[in-house]
């Protein structure tokens, strides 16, 4: 049976590469692993663990969505490419490739990236899904790789966040004023009942 690893990466779009490195990379912390790119186009992979990533496409006319409630169903445009999980081995890559085309799937080939294989289906719904394996050789988390053609200033700075890229904080939360309130789910794992 096929051994899953986590969420290889989730793939994202922006319109504005600059503004998604600070953001991901400098206020959240999550290092910059890998850049591919070449004028008009960059992917770029932000490390989430040690086995996930979340990663962008920047293209020129993407403009960010309208905030809304976590969880409400929308309509018109939307913020979510693919996603990617990732598997132990590349005989899991082969394995799932065959059982999703004998279950009646369209597959992809084997599509080599440079440091992942990956196929590419979609589930039921037609959620678009991404199956990948690390390249054996080549582990852009122990060594990031930038291999964009034209990256930015703010990308050349590397991969390691960079803490005074943005404000300091200055009023932390008193411990005594942290309050955490129940949300869906919470009666599940604390025995109380939600307010409705």
């Amino acid at each position: 049976m096929v051994s899953f690893n986590g969420v290889n990466h989730l793939a994202m779009a922006t319109g504005d590469m600059d503004e998604t490195v600070r953001f991901w990379r400098d206020l959240l912390g999550m290092r910059l692993v890998a850049g591919l790119g070449q004028p008009g186009y960059r992917h770029y992979f932000f490390e989430i663990s040690e086995t996930d990533l979340i990663a962008f496409f920047e293209w020129p006319g993407v403009q960010p969505v309208p905030n809304k409630e976590h969880g409400r169903p929308v309509n018109g445009p939307f913020i979510f490419d693919h996603v990617s999980f990732g598997v132990e081995t590349e005989n899991d890559l082969w394995e799932l490739k065959d059982r999703l085309e004998a279950a009646g799937f369209h597959v992809s080939d084997v599509i080599d990236h440079g440091f992942i294989h990956s196929i590419y289906a979609h589930d039921p719904n037609g959620i678009p899904i991404e199956f990948s394996h690390n390249v054996e050789e080549i582990d852009v988390r122990e060594q990031p790789q930038m291999r964009d053609r034209t990256p930015s200033k703010i990308t050349l700075e590397g991969a390691e966040p960079k803490i005074d890229a943005w404000p300091e904080v200055r009023k932390p939360t008193p411990v005594a004023l942290r309050t955490v309130y129940p949300g869906a789910g919470s009666e599940l794992f604390h025995g109380k009942k939600q307010k409705t």
